[in-house]
Formats: structure tokens, C-alpha cells, sequence
């Protein structure tokens, strides 16, 4: 039975979810979550209605990282996306969580206050989130000098996870020029194929963002 993945192109998760499935190639229908009774569909496989959902032969999986480990156990693919040493794994591992939570976190905080209408509290949050993205950014170039990837020469699910984390936080707070590391480390996951295919199909879509889309990406 084909996968099937309830996403948008737009969300940040999806394209996390997005990428690793075009890494290996790997065949899924899309079911877009804005067309006519997919939301629905959705609801029924996962109450709280959030988004991506794999399925695969009638099971659903949710949350990005759990549906690419289960991914890799159930549908590998040349690319390995998670390493097979424990040790390399772990950090790995690590490496996407820190993506997941202290970078895609810190930056949907504003998003959300500007989605609310509320300008107040977004001008708070947007201040909030350039100190934590700051200290993400100075952390991130000291642990990725010397490596081409997030973990090393090989591209991992810390990468999936690190695209659109990484993409969408420079839209909130810009990587400065003081962080010359990461900011080649963006310039090489939007070169990525996988995830420019990702970013690609998201660019219709790019009035969404509360904050202002860049013309730079």
C-alpha cells in the first residue's frame, strides 16, 4: 500500500517530514490538508488534528521525528538518515531535538502572537525570540565548524530537522554576520535537492506568514 502523508507545504514539520521522503525517493500520496474533507480525514486518524500524519497500511504515525525514525525502520532508503553506531546516533538524535526546540520553538512564538492580531504581545515575543535565537545561533556556530552537515559529512534527520527550522527563524530573526558558519550551513540546505523541492512547493503559499516573507530565499 502507498504512504500517505497529511501535511502543508507551508508548515515547518511538514517540510521536515517532506524532506527526509525526498531524500530517499520513497512514493506517498499527499494529502493536502486544505482540500475538501481531508481535514476531516485527519481528525478521524489523529483528534488533535495536528499535522504531518504518515499512514501507512492503515496505521497512523504522527510527530516529525517519530515519523521519520519509523520511516527509516519500515522504508529505508539509500540515505541513512539515522546512523547505525548508537554513539553517532545519539548525538544525531540530539542535534534534531535541539532544531525542534530550540530553534523552530523560539521562532514560531512570534508567528503565533502576530497570527493573533495581537501587536503587543508579538512585539514582546519577537524581542524574546531574538535573545533565544541568539543564543541558538552562537551555540550552533561553534558546533558546526568543520562539518558540512549537522552532525558530520553525512545528511541526517538533525538536517531535516535543521532546514526549516533554520529557514523560517532567519525570516524572524536574521543569522548575522557574525555567524558566518551557519549561515553557509543555510546557504547549503536550501541548495539541498530535497528540501529546495520543499521550499519550492511551499512559495505559493508564502502570504501566510504573519510577519512578512522575504523575497531572499
Amino acid at each position: 500500500m502507498t504512504l500517505a502523508l497529511y501535511a502543508h507545504p507551508f508548515s515547518s514539520y511538514c517540510q521536515k517530514v517532506l524532506v527526509a521522503l525526498y531524500e530517499n525517493g520513497l512514493a506517498f500520496e499527499y494529502r493536502h490538508v486544505e482540500t475538501p474533507g481531508i481535514g476531516d480525514a485527519l481528525k478521524a486518524l489523529w483528534p488533535l488534528g495536528r499535522f504531518p500524519v504518515l499512514v501507512d497500511a492503515g496505521t497512523a504515525i504522527t510527530e516529525s521525528t517519530i515519523i521519520i525514525e519509523y520511516l527509516e525502520l519500515h522504508h529505508p532508503g539509500p540515505v541513512r538518515l539515522i546512523p547505525g553506531d548508537p554513539a553517532a546516533a545519539l548525538e544525531v538524535r540530539f542535534l534534531d531535538r535541539f532544531f525542534d526546540n530550540y530553534v523552530m520553538s523560539a521562532m514560531q512564538v512570534p508567528v503565533a502572537e502576530a497570527l493573533r492580531g495581537a501587536d503587543g504581545r508579538k512585539d514582546t515575543a519577537l524581542a524574546e525570540a531574538a535573545v533565544a535565537l541568539e543564543t541558538a545561533y552562537a551555540w550552533l556556530e561553534v558546533r558546526l565548524a568543520g562539518r558540512e552537515w549537522a552532525a558530520g559529512n553525512g545528511f541526517t534527520i538533525a538536517d531535516c530537522a535543521a532546514a526549516p527550522s533554520l529557514f523560517y527563524a532567519d525570516w524572524v530573526h536574521p543569522i548575522g554576520a557574525s555567524h558566518p558558519i551557519l549561515r553557509d550551513y543555510r546557504r547549503r540546505l536550501l541548495a539541498r535537492p530535497s528540501f529546495a523541492r520543499a521550499v519550492d512547493e511551499a512559495r505559493p503559499y508564502r502570504h501566510y506568514f504573519p510577519l512578512g516573507a522575504p523575497d531572499r530565499d
